[in-house]
C-alpha cells in the first residue's frame, strides 16, 4: 500500500541513508505500518492480539488488546498509522480467544519497541509458553510504507467498498427462510422467462448421459473373442472398429450372423498355458495363451497402447521387476484414507487380496448392471482401477442377439454349454486384466444363478483374485415389472424384435427359465441386498467381510436406491476474487454475482415449486452462502467439505503472482493438476477424498439438492455423475452463472443444463 519506499522490514533497514529527521514528515507524509504474525499450526481459538502504550494500543490491560486480522491460513495482521516522527511504541503480542480473555497467554521476553517504523532488537520471532512443555512459536514481519494523505484516503475507500467484513457471521450450519423477499418487477435484470427451456444449452459431448444407453453396452469390450469382420478389425489402439462412439458413449450395434463367423487358429502355432480354458463349440483361445516364437501375441490390456506379450526367453530377465510392477499398479490414484489402505493391504494382505472381483449374482430384471454400473463409477472416482465386465455383452457378441428364451433352459445342454463358455471367457478377461493390465477392481456382471456356476468361478479366481458375490434380491413385482419393460425397451437382445408384447412375452419365459434353477448364495464371501433399490428400507446381508475396501463397498450400497431425483450443481455467483482473478480466499459477491444470486432463487422457484423436501447445500464461505441467500422456502445446509480447494500459501494470489514469485510451483502444478498440492494445501485427489462423504449423502437422498460450490470441487463432484477420468477432473468446464441439473434414476444419469447469464 501507498506509494512511498518501504522504510524498514522485519527489523532491518533497506538500504540508503536515513533521511534528515526534518524532511521526515515533508508534505504531510503518514507511515503505514503492518504488523504481521505467521504461523502454520494453530492452536485452538486462540487469536493473536496486540497491547501496549499510547498511541498503538493506550492499555497494557489484556482485555482491551487489539485483534490481529487473519490474513491467510498462517497469517494475521494489524496495520495503522503514525507520524513518520512518532514516539517510541511500547508493546506485546498475547494470545487469547476472539471473544474471552481466557486463556491468555503473552508473548515471552521484554517488551517489543517500534520506532520510526522500525522494530528494535531480535524483532522475528515471538515466542508463547502454552505450558511447561510447550512452547508456540510465531515469525514476526513488520512492513513500513509512507505514504500521502491523499493515498491513504483513497486505499480507505477502497477497503470500504472491496472488503467489507463478512456479511455471512451468525447464520448457523442449517437455516431456512420463511419469508420470501419482495418480488423483482417484471422485466428486471433478474427475472426469468416462463419456460426454463429457454436457458437450456448444449451439454458437453461427454456430458453425464449413460441414463440414454443401454448400461451393458458402457462395459468392457471382450478381448478374448477374435471373430470375423469384428474383432480382426483393430485400430492401431488395438481398439475394435465394431463399436462407434455416439454422444461419446461407446454403443454396440447387432452383429450380424456373417460377422460372427468364428477364425479357428492353427493349433499348431498355439500352445496352452495354466488357466486356460478351452472351447468346445467354436475355435477360441485363452488370453493366457502364446505363440511358440519371440514375437508373442498382439493384446489389448485395455490400459494405454497394446504390448506384445512377453516371451518365455524374457520372463527370466523381468522376474523381480515384475514384482515391483504388479506391487506398483495395484495400487489406487488416491490420497488420504484411500491409499493408505492400499498400502496396508499391499504390506500385510494376502497376494490375492490385492485384486477384487465383485461377483454379481441374481434373477434378470433385479437391477444386477444398474448395480454393477453405480459401483464401478463409484470405485473409479474414488481413484481404484475398476473395470466393468458384463457376461451379456460376451454372449451376444459370440452367439449373436435375439437368442430365444429357450437358449436360456437349464435343461438345453448346447445353451448351457454356450451360456458357461462366455461366463468362463469373461473371467479370464477379468483375471488376465488384474494381472497384466494393473486392474484392482472387477465387476462380474452375471445371472451366476447356481452354485455349479459360482463354483466354477471361484476355482479360476483361486490364487488370483478375492471374490465377493454380491446378490441382488428384490421380491416388489411392481419395480420387477418395471425393469423389464426398460429391458425390453433397451437391450439390444430385443433390438430386432418389432413387436413388444412378443418380446415381452419371451423375457417372461427366460425369466421362468432362471427362476426353475436359482440357488441364493450360501458360499464364500458375500453381500446380499434384499429390497432396497426403493429407497424405502430393505436389509443388507453381508458374510465374511473385512477389509477396507470392501466396507467402504458396504456403506456405499446401503446408500443406493433407485428413486428418480434430480440434483443440481451450481458455482456461486461472481466474487470480488474472481474479478481481480484471485485464486481462494473468502470475498463477497461482485454486482453480477448478486444478480445471479436473485436469477438462481428466480429458477429454484420456478423448477423446484412442487418439490418441497428439496434441499440447498452451501459450503462454509460466504461467496457461496451469500448466492443462496435469496432463495426461500427450502432447508440450506453448510458443508465444509464443499469449501473450496485449499490453495494453501498460495491463497489469495493470482496465477501470474504465483508464477512471478513460484515459479516451481507453477511448474510443478501444470505439470500434473491432479496430483499437485499447494504448499500447505490440497491437491484434487486430496479434494476428492473429503468430497467422498458428500457423494454417499447424495445417493441416500430422495428428493432433490441443489449444491452451490466452487469450481474444483464441482469439478470433482460432475466427475463422479458423469463417470469422468481422474485425469480429465482439474480440465472439466464448469462455468460461472451455469446449472447443470443432473436427473439419476433407474436409466442411469442424464444431464441438461441452463445458462442463466454470461
Amino acid at each position: 500500500m501507498g506509494t512511498g519506499a518501504s522504510k524498514s522490514t522485519d527489523g532491518a533497514s533497506h538500504g540508503g541513508e536515513e533521511e534528515p529527521e526534518e524532511n521526515l514528515d515533508q508534505a504531510g507524509d503518514q507511515l503505514y505500518v503492518s504488523l504481521k504474525m505467521e504461523n502454520y499450526k494453530r492452536k485452538g481459538d486462540l487469536t493473536p492480539h496486540v497491547y501496549g502504550s499510547v498511541p498503538l494500543v493506550g492499555s497494557w490491560d489484556s482485555s482491551k488488546a487489539l485483534p490481529m486480522e487473519r490474513e491467510s491460513q498462517s497469517t494475521w495482521e494489524l496495520s495503522f498509522v503514525v507520524p513518520p516522527n512518532h514516539e517510541t511504541l511500547d508493546f506485546k503480542f498475547l494470545l487469547k480467544p476472539m471473544y474471552d480473555n481466557a486463556p491468555c497467554i503473552v508473548e515471552e521476553g521484554p517488551n517489543r519497541l517500534l520506532t520510526r517504523g522500525t522494530l528494535q532488537g531480535d524483532a522475528r520471532l515471538a515466542l508463547f509458553r502454552l505450558n511447561a512443555d510447550e512452547i508456540f512459536e510465531f515469525r514476526v514481519f513488520i512492513h513500513a510504507n509512507k505514504v500521502s494523505p491523499f493515498d491513504l484516503a483513497a486505499s480507505w475507500r477502497a477497503y470500504q467498498e472491496n472488503l467489507r467484513p463478512s456479511a455471512v457471521r451468525g447464520i448457523p450450519d442449517v437455516s431456512i427462510n420463511s419469508v420470501p423477499e419482495l418480488e423483482a418487477e417484471n422485466g428486471s435484470s433478474t427475472s426469468l422467462e416462463l419456460d426454463l427451456e429457454h436457458y437450456v444449452i448444449p451439454a458437453p459431448s461427454t456430458s453425464a448421459n449413460s441414463g440414454l444407453v443401454y448400461a451393458a453396452n458402457n462395459t468392457e469390450t471382450p478381448r478374448s473373442l477374435t471373430c470375423a469382420g469384428v474383432f480382426n478389425n483393430m485400430d492401431g489402439s488395438g481398439n475394435v472398429l465394431h463399436s462407434f462412439k455416439d454422444g461419446g458413449v461407446s454403443v454396440d450395434r447387432p452383429a450380424s450372423k456373417k460377422e460372427m463367423e468364428v477364425i479357428v487358429p492353427d493349433s499348431s502355432s498355439m500352445y496352452s498355458s495354466f488357466g486356460m480354458v478351452e472351447s468346445k463349440s467354436v475355435g477360441t483361445f485363452s488370453p493366457f495363451q502364446k505363440q511358440n516364437s519371440h514375437r508373442g501375441l498382439l493384446v489389448d490390456r485395455g490400459v494405454g497402447s497394446p504390448r506384445r506379450g512377453k516371451s518365455a526367453s524374457a520372463s527370466t530377465f523381468t522376474i523381480d521387476l515384475k514384482m515391483d510392477t504388479e506391487t506398483k499398479n495395484s495400487m489406487p490414484a488416491a490420497a488420504g484414507a484411500v491409499a493408505a489402505a492400499a498400502v496396508a493391504d499391499q504390506m500385510l494382505g494376502p497376494k490375492e487380496d490385492r485384486h477384487l472381483a465383485i461377483v454379481l449374482v441374481g434373477l434378470p430384471a433385479r437391477g444386477k448392471t444398474f448395480t454393477a454400473a453405480k459401483l464401478t463409477r463409484y470405485l473409479r472416482w474414488l481413484g481404484h482401477h475398476t473395470k466393468h465386465f458384463n457376461v451379456g455383452k460376451y454372449r451376444r457378441l459370440k452367439h449373436g442377439v435375439n437368442q430365444s428364451a429357450d437358449f436360456f433352459r437349464a435343461d438345453n445342454p448346447e445353451g448351457l454349454e454356450a451360456r458357461n463358455e462366455v461366463a468362463a471367457l469373461a473371467m479370464e478377461d477379468m483375471i488376465y486384466w488384474m494381472q497384466e493390465g494393473g486392474g484392482q477392481v472387477g465387476i462380474f456382471d452375471a445371472t451366476n444363478s447356481t452354485k455349479k456356476r459360482r463354483n466354477m468361478l471361484m476355482k479360476m479366481a483361486e490364487g488370483k483374485c478375492k471374490i465377493i458375490f454380491l446378490e441382488t434380491i428384490c421380491n416388489d413385482e411392481r419395480i420387477i415389472e418395471r425393469n423389464i419393460r426398460l429391458k425390453i425397451q433397451q437391450s439390444p437382445d430385443y433390438a430386432e424384435e418389432l413387436d413388444y408384447e412378443a418380446g415381452l412375452l419371451d423375457f417372461k419365459d427366460r425369466l421362468s427359465n432362471y427362476e426353475k434353477v436359482y440357488e441364493t448364495v450360501e458360499e464364500g464371501s458375500y453381500i446380499k441386498m434384499i429390497d432396497t433399490v426403493s429407497g424405502h428400507g430393505g436389509q443388507i446381508q453381508v458374510n465374511n467381510i473385512s477389509g477396507y475396501l470392501p466396507g467402504r463397498i458396504v456403506f456405499f450400497l446401503v446408500n443406493t436406491h433407485l428413486t428418480p431425483r434430480p440434483i443440481f450443481l451450481t458455482r456461486h455467483g461472481e466474487s470480488k476474487d474472481n474479478v481481480r482473478g484471485r485464486i481462494g480466499g473468502d470475498t463477497g459477491l461482485s454486482d453480477r454475482g448478486e444478480v445471479y444470486a436473485k436469477k438462481l432463487a428466480n429458477f429454484v422457484e420456478k423448477r423446484l415449486k412442487s418439490e418441497r423436501a428439496a434441499s440447498i447445500w452451501t459450503s462454509t464461505l460466504q461467496r457461496t452462502i451469500l448466492t443462496a441467500s435469496p432463495i426461500v422456502g427450502f432447508p440450506k445446509i453448510q458443508w465444509r467439505a464443499l469449501d473450496e480447494i485449499n490453495a494453501g500459501v498460495c491463497d489469495g494470489m493470482t496465477y501470474e503472482e504465483i508464477n512471478k514469485n513460484m515459479p516451481e510451483e507453477y511448474e510443478a502444478r501444470k505439470k500434473d493438476k491432479l496430483r499437485y498440492r499447494y504448499p500447505r494445501g490440497e491437491s484434487y485427489l486430496d479434494v476428492i477424498q473429503r468430497l467422498e462423504p458428500v457423494i454417499i449423502e447424495l445417493e441416500r437422498q430422495r428428493a432433490p439438492v441443489v449444491v452451490i460450490s466452487d469450481q474444483a470441487v464441482l469439478r470433482a463432484l460432475y466427475a463422479y455423475f458423469a463417470d469422468r477420468p481422474l485425469k480429465e477432473i482439474p480440465y472439466i468446464e464448469v462455468p460461472l452463472h451455469t446449472i447443470i441439473e443432473i436427473q439419476m434414476g433407474v436409466t442411469g444419469v442424464q444431464e441438461k443444463r441452463y445458462k442463466l447469464m454470461d
